[in-house]
């Protein structure tokens, strides 16, 4: 699944033009390299997001394509 779209299914960001836009200006790393909207999530992956002053870290749990909105925290676990 494309980083873009996880972002937006797990609800970390509510939009996916937000999430690409997010990739674009460098704001998202995965596995401490910067990485692209079309990025291929795997399992395991450890994504970081710059939103300006506060960071957010997590893990990769599972990759669904479709999730309800209150199981989307399930996918992914929190490292800081």
């Amino acid at each position: 699944m494309r980083l873009d779209k996880y972002l937006k299914i797990t609800r970390i960001i509510k939009r996916r033009t937000t999430a690409n836009n997010a990739c674009d200006a460098e704001h998202v790393t995965v596995n401490g390299k910067r990485a692209k909207a079309s990025y291929d999530v795997k399992i395991g992956d450890i994504i970081e997001i710059e939103f300006g002053e506060k960071k957010i870290k997590f893990q990769v749990a599972d990759v669904k394509e479709t999730i309800k909105k209150e199981s989307a925290s399930e996918l992914y676990k929190v490292i800081e």
